[in-house]
């Protein structure tokens, strides 16, 4: 009989907020998913090449690029711009910003914990 161990999700989380990563990694890691973090959008392409995350959560005040510029950055990239993109924020243009980016999604914040999960798992399920 074979037993086939299915591979853990993997999700990338880009936020300068520490209190926010270690919440969003928690409860992630927690689900069962493998989560990796970056407090700035530094090297981006070489941080997704090499973790190949599943989804991006993104948040857009972080340094180096910013969200926006940093999403822009992926989503016009042949090689990234499959990877779904949840972008995160307490600006209250996030919509637009989102759009803008061609994000997949966006949640601002604060955010309800319950909504954000939905978001995830229904981007992972694309």
């Amino acid at each position: 009989m074979l037993i086939r161990k299915e591979k853990k999700r993997k999700i990338l989380i880009f936020d300068d907020d520490v209190m926010t990563l270690e919440v969003i990694s928690l409860i992630f890691s927690e689900k069962g998913y493998e989560v990796s973090v970056s407090e700035t959008t530094y090297n981006i392409l070489g941080i997704v090449d090499q973790i190949k995350p599943d989804l991006i959560i993104m948040d857009n005040w972080i340094p180096d690029r910013g969200g926006v510029e940093a999403t822009l950055l992926l989503k016009n990239n042949e090689k990234y711009s499959a990877i779904p993109v949840l972008f995160i924020s307490a600006n209250i243009d996030i919509e637009k910003l989102a759009s803008y980016s061609y994000a997949n999604d966006y949640i601002q914040k604060p955010f309800d914990l319950d909504h954000f999960e939905q978001k995830v798992t229904f981007l992972l399920n694309i």
